[in-house]
Formats: structure tokens, C-alpha cells, sequence
């Protein structure tokens, strides 16, 4: 937390936080342009910024992309500002907005979290049906292989969800985990009570896909979630970007207390 404060007491660290909320996935070379400092500079400054976590980067091809990480300043809204009436910090209503906003561009959606756990166990709850049902409310029953099917099992109706376009893209054990993103079926919209003319709306667009990026970082695990695949102004974007923070919120809290934050959690829309 101390380093979070210490990143942001500083204008130009905060100006470069303002730039990747307003247009996530930022290369350094977009984010020095109109700045007026030097790039030397800008690159300490996001040092700094990734070192407090506030900032976390993904590699595309030659480029370097800068994704803003909502995670430790969530932290902060609710260790302080949620213990306040909120007629007190009125004033702060658009930062505590901002601040509970998640890291999303059009280029994908960005979100790493620390867990204290090991790779072995975070890989088990990335994998194991029982694990994913509790947490998530999804089973995901697969061998895990690249190229094989994945079928999405739903905890509040029992449907079954099945796609020969719906698998495992790579799989490396307590390393790196990709699929493809959920089919939207009829059985899908009902179960959450979705419209059929959103459903059709979201099942036209281009299928997306999740990463999941697992790193031991001491005694904790850093686990970075890349969603992207996705076309200028997706609905989908902007449902998955709602619904990850909370699915992974659970997924820390049940790896760290055994149980997750609620039994069960509405699947992302």
C-alpha cells in the first residue's frame, strides 16, 4: 500500500493513470506523445507505476502495451472511502467512480491480481470443474489439451454448453492457460435472463479468447488475465470487463480463505 501512495503522489504519475483510463493498452511511444516530458522520464515513471502494480504491461509482437490496474486502488476505495457516509466524501464521487472502474480498451481487457497461494493450486481452481463451480458458478469439464472441446456446465440451471469452436488453445501446466470464450446459446441467455435480442447481439460477434498468465512472485502468485479478440465497440468487452473483477475477487479470496467471497457468483454477461 505505501508504494501505491507513494505512485501516486506524484502529478505526472497520476497524468499518465489518466491517460490509460481514458484509452487503455498504451504503448510508450502513445503515451510520451503530447506530454511534453522526456521519454526517459516517462519510462520511470511507469516503472514506478508497474512496481506499485497500478500499472501492468503485455507483450504484442515487438510492442509493449500499458494496461492501467484497478486492483490496489479498489483496495483502497474500500479500506477507507467505503467506511465514510457517503455524503462526506460526495466530493470524491467521480474519483471513487474512476476508481472502481476496470482496465478495458479496445484493444482487450487487462486485470492482474496477487494471490497468496502457489502455481499448483491457482492452476487446480483455473482447471478442476469443483474448484470453478464454487468461485465461478461454471463447471469447465475438458482434459485441458490444446485443441480439445471445452463443455460449460451452468451451477443455476444445469445446461450444458457445447461448440466445436469453444477449446483449449494453450496449456501449460501452473504457467499459462488460453481458451475460447463461452458459445451464447438460448440455453446461456435463459439461465441469466437475457433477452434474445441481446444474446443475438453479443453471438455475432468475433469469438474471443482468455489468458491466463500464472508467475511465482515470493510467497505469492501473480496471475495476469488478458481478455481480447474483441472488434471496435463489443457489448461482449464491455460484459466481460464488468464481470472478471468480481469472478477473480472470488477466486483470491477462496484460494486465501478457503472460502470464496459469496458460495456462488452470476456468470459474466
Amino acid at each position: 500500500m505505501d508504494d501505491v501512495f507513494r505512485a501516486l503522489g506524484d502529478p505526472s504519475r497520476r497524468l499518465l493513470l489518466d491517460r490509460l483510463n481514458e484509452r487503455n493498452g498504451q504503448t510508450l511511444r502513445e503515451l510520451c506523445a503530447g506530454l511534453g516530458m522526456a521519454r526517459q522520464s516517462v519510462t520511470k515513471h511507469l516503472a514506478i507505476l508497474e512496481a506499485a502494480n497500478l500499472v501492468t504491461t503485455v507483450r504484442r509482437g515487438r510492442e509493449k502495451l500499458h494496461f492501467l490496474n484497478a486492483v490496489p486502488i479498489n483496495e483502497i476505495a474500500e479500506r477507507w472511502i467505503s467506511r465514510y457516509d457517503q455524503d462526506r466524501v460526495r466530493a470524491l464521487a467521480d474519483l471513487k467512480r474512476a476508481l472502481e472502474g476496470t482496465p478495458m480498451s479496445d484493444r482487450g481487457f487487462v486485470y492482474t491480481t496477487y494471490i497468496k497461494t502457489t502455481p499448483e493450486l491457482l492452476w487446480q481452481a483455473l482447471t478442476d470443474p469443483a474448484f470453478t463451480m464454487r468461485y465461478w458458478g461454471v463447471a469447465f469439464e475438458t482434459d485441458w489439451r490444446p485443441g480439445s472441446e471445452i463443455t460449460l456446465r451452468l451451477k443455476e440451471s444445469g445446461a450444458e454448453i457445447k461448440d466445436p469452436a469453444q477449446v483449449v488453445l494453450e496449456s501449460e501446466p501452473c504457467r499459462r492457460l488460453s481458451y475460447t470464450w463461452h458459445t451464447f446459446t438460448r440455453e446461456w441467455a435463459e439461465t441469466y435472463g437475457l433477452s434474445e435480442e441481446y444474446r443475438a447481439r453479443i453471438a455475432d460477434e468475433p469469438r474471443s479468447k482468455v489468458t491466463f498468465d500464472i508467475e511465482r512472485d515470493g510467497d505469492v502468485v501473480k496471475l495476469t488475465v488478458t481478455h481480447d479478440g474483441f472488434e471496435q465497440d463489443s457489448a461482449v468487452l464491455g460484459a466481460v470487463s464488468e464481470g472478471w473483477p468480481h469472478i477473480l475477487a472470488n477466486l483470491k479470496t477462496m484460494l486465501e480463505t478457503g472460502e470464496p467471497l459469496v458460495e456462488e457468483t452470476r456468470e459474466d454477461k
